[in-house]
C-alpha cells in the first residue's frame, strides 16, 4: 500500500492510476490521515439475471409455524 498526500496525488495522478492498474493500493491522505483509496473498476463483472434461481428453493408448508423447542418461551 502506498500513501500519498493530496498535493502529490494531484501532481502525479496518471502515475498513481497506472500503479493501481498494476495492482497497487493507493491511499490519499490529508495531514497523514487517510481519506480516499484509489481502486480499479473491473468492467467484466458478471451480469445478474432475475429469476435464475426460480424453482431451486422450496419452502415447507409449515415453515412459519413455531418450533417445538421454543414453546416454553411463547405466550
Amino acid at each position: 500500500m502506498i500513501q500519498v498526500n493530496i498535493h502529490h496525488a494531484k501532481t502525479h495522478l496518471s502515475k498513481l492510476i497506472q500503479k493501481v492498474i498494476e495492482g497497487e493500493e493507493i491511499v490519499i491522505a490529508k495531514g497523514n490521515k487517510p481519506i480516499v483509496k484509489l481502486t480499479q473498476i473491473f468492467a467484466n463483472s458478471p451480469h445478474r439475471k432475475l429469476g435464475s434461481a426460480q424453482g431451486m428453493i422450496h419452502l415447507a408448508a409449515d415453515f412459519n409455524e413455531p418450533l417445538e423447542d421454543f414453546k416454553e418461551y411463547m405466550n
